[in-house]
């Protein structure tokens, strides 16, 4: 009950602070893998996906992912990564700052 609460206010302050604005997000994403590869092309078929890596390390796949909002982001962790075979777990970056991105540095 008290985890409940806790996830219900940090949604909250979460919401409050990106609003509606848009949000981009790397997740870091574990998986069995036997699957690793089928995982991984079910998510790159999946629409907020821009780029996804099979890397080395804790992590077995990195995701960047942008949404509309908040809201579609846990969305897209909840339900569509939640529901694909394999996945054990996944921790979600949200991007606060872009300096440089698809090589293109950034204005200060």
């Amino acid at each position: 009950m008290e985890k409940e609460i806790l996830d219900a206010e940090y949604d909250s302050v979460i919401s409050t602070y990106y609003g509606e604005e848009q949000v981009v997000a790397v997740v870091m994403v574990k998986v069995d893998t036997k699957v690793a590869d089928r995982a991984a092309q079910e998510i790159a078929d999946l629409e907020p996906v821009e780029d996804l890596f099979m890397v080395t390390g804790d992590t077995d796949l990195l995701i960047k992912a942008r949404f509309g909002n908040y809201k579609e982001l846990k969305h897209f962790v909840v339900n569509s990564l939640g529901r694909l075979e394999g996945i054990k777990e996944t921790r979600t970056l949200m991007v606060v700052s872009t300096y440089k991105e698809k090589g293109v540095k950034k204005e200060a």
